[in-house]
């Protein structure tokens, strides 16, 4: 069933419009009768039926109310090493279908790319546009928010503000089954970039109070560690059931 994110409403009828009513009216081409949902992003779904339609703005009538079945128990915060290219696009994408609750490009001392301010912003509204069509197409319940990127001695501190922090990297740490519990209601980690993360950025974390967790004895693509980090923790917490 097609699904959209819309602003919070009350009242058992809202209208969809800009893009999304468009790709409705127009793309899918859908008729006044037909279902659809509709996610507030706050962690409640809205099964809907079409009523009408007025150019592309899309008229429907609120059919039943439910809370979101699709999000994890845990909130995970990705805090990525800035990689070079497009592989932030990825990480994006493939971290908000398999649950993350919000995604922090992190400038460290081996990021290669270094975006300045303005060129900062432009990244960062991409990789939004980029999160909400993944939440979209695996049905989350919440629209996961992807930060501009962000100094690592800043995301160090707010990481250890928020709660349990994780480090994954070359220099090893302990296994996750015994770091990660099935109500583990929220946790952060951070994955370095192409490079790794050098030594006095793993000792600032571990000063912080983060602890060094392994992926296993292999090492990891900066664009598959923090899919893996992910999978494993969703399952370790049972969202994976």
């Amino acid at each position: 069933m097609p699904r959209f994110f819309v602003p919070p409403f009350s009242g058992e009828e809202t209208a969809v419009t800009g893009e999304d009513g468009r790709h409705i009216a127009r793309s899918l081409r859908m008729k006044v009768g037909e279902p659809l949902t509709l996610c507030d992003g706050l962690g409640t779904d809205y099964h809907c039926e079409i009523t009408g339609f007025a150019g592309d703005e899309v008229f429907v009538r609120v059919v039943e109310r439910a809370p979101s079945r699709s999000e994890p128990s845990v909130k995970v915060t990705v805090y990525q090493g800035l990689p070079k290219g497009d592989k932030m696009d990825a990480i994006v994408q493939k971290a908000v279908e398999l649950g993350a609750w919000e995604i922090v490009p992190v400038l460290m001392r081996r990021s290669v790319s270094r975006p300045d301010a303005k060129a900062a912003v432009k990244k960062a509204a991409r990789w939004q546009k980029i999160a909400e069509e993944a939440a979209k197409q695996s049905g989350r319940g919440i629209l996961p928010q992807v930060l501009a990127p962000m100094e690592f001695s800043k995301a160090a501190q707010r990481a250890a503000e928020a709660g349990p922090v994780l480090l994954f990297y070359e220099g090893g740490g302990e296994p996750l089954k015994g770091l990660v519990y099935p109500d583990s209601p929220q946790l952060s980690f951070f994955i370095g970039p192409e490079g790794g993360v050098a030594e006095e950025e793993a000792q600032l974390l571990t000063e912080m109070g983060a602890q060094a967790a392994t992926l296993g004895p292999r090492i990891l693509r900066t664009e598959t560690a923090p899919l893996a980090a992910l999978a494993a923790i969703m399952l370790l917490t049972g969202n994976l059931e």
